[in-house]
């Protein structure tokens, strides 16, 4: 089956990303070091493109993102940098010797509606909680945002400047782990339908769904009879998997959205937009192929074989 076209429409939007691991392996398992990594590289790639992360969550084999991008390329752009340095990063640490992720990243939109976009935002912190694996989504002991996001502050990590160590090793210089480490901040950006709000209203609102997320674990838990032990040998638990080991049953598969929307009205407008674009591309590449070298592909769009089409800037 072939990839869906890469779209964001004009103006830019807010997308949920999705990336899995191979064969749905723990390389993401919860550490000291990993989490120190995964900080790092997000909030360099952040410092490169200008990414706004919303909200980030690191499981033992996927990651979720929430974030605002301006256009298809940045975000290609930001993904394969981020894919490409934790691929690296991990294998180095956990020793796997090939990439660490299963297919490329999927991206999904979400509609301007404000239902859609605080579902998503929940949706995510959800993560750690609607497993069972922890009591409140701040337990997760890996790389989780409703820590940050609870008390407004940055998430702090370190970037490896492997190409600084190179050259050192390279002149014979003595250098531990830590030499060519820099301390890197993420910093998140507020859900776009709440920008309005103050700092001090985001961080209630953002309060009220960890609350509420904890509180709706503890009741499914409790009409299952299921208890989880202390927070501390929960976290332990996690961190005790090995990074090669996988789940031994099969994940149930289900076919992703192509957009999230609240309102059907809105999904069609989503729909028809991306049938647009899709049309519009497919009769370019057509021409392409006819030896048109002139062609007009769609702006927004990765022609094959040709740069990507930047979309009109508004005035």
């Amino acid at each position: 089956m072939s990839r869906k076209l890469r779209f964001v429409p004009p103006g830019g939007s807010l997308v949920e990303v999705t990336c899995r691991t191979l064969q749905g392996r723990f390389l993401l398992r919860p550490g000291r070091e990993l989490n120190e990594i995964v900080v790092g590289v997000l909030g360099r790639a952040q410092q490169r493109y200008g990414v706004e992360l919303v909200a980030v969550v690191v499981m033992s084999n996927h990651f979720h993102l929430l974030a605002w991008v301006p256009d298809a390329l940045v975000l290609a752009r930001f993904m394969g940098y981020l894919d490409g340095n934790l691929s690296r990063e991990v294998g180095r640490l956990y020793d796997w010797p090939q990439t660490i992720w299963g297919r490329r990243y999927e991206a999904i939109l979400v509609s301007d509606e404000e239902e859609a976009q605080v579902a998503r935002l929940e949706y995510l912190l959800a993560h750690g909680t609607k497993e069972s694996l922890v009591r409140r989504p701040e337990d997760w002991p890996g790389v989780h945002c409703a820590r940050n996001l609870r008390n407004g502050t940055a998430l702090e990590g370190l970037w490896f400047n492997r190409t600084r160590e190179y050259a050192a090793r390279r002149n014979r210089k003595k250098i531990n782990k830590y030499s060519y480490a820099e301390s890197v901040s993420m910093e998140f950006a507020k859900l776009p339908c709440w920008a309005h709000l103050s700092d001090h209203e985001y961080q209630a609102r953002i309060v009220d769904l960890l609350d509420g997320l904890a509180e709706k674990s503890a009741c499914e838990r409790s009409t299952r009879g299921r208890r989880l032990p202390s927070t501390s040998t929960c976290q332990k638990r996690i961190c005790r998997q090995h990074p090669h080991s996988r789940l031994d049953q099969a994940a149930e598969k289900r076919a992703a959205p192509a957009f999230h929307a609240h309102r059907n009205r809105v999904r069609r407008l989503l729909r028809r937009a991306y049938a647009d674009f899709l049309s519009a591309f497919r009769t370019a590449a057509e021409q392409l192929r006819n030896g048109d070298r002139t062609v007009r592909f769609p702006p927004g769009s990765f022609p094959p074989g040709l740069p990507f089409v930047p979309q009109a800037r508004a005035p």
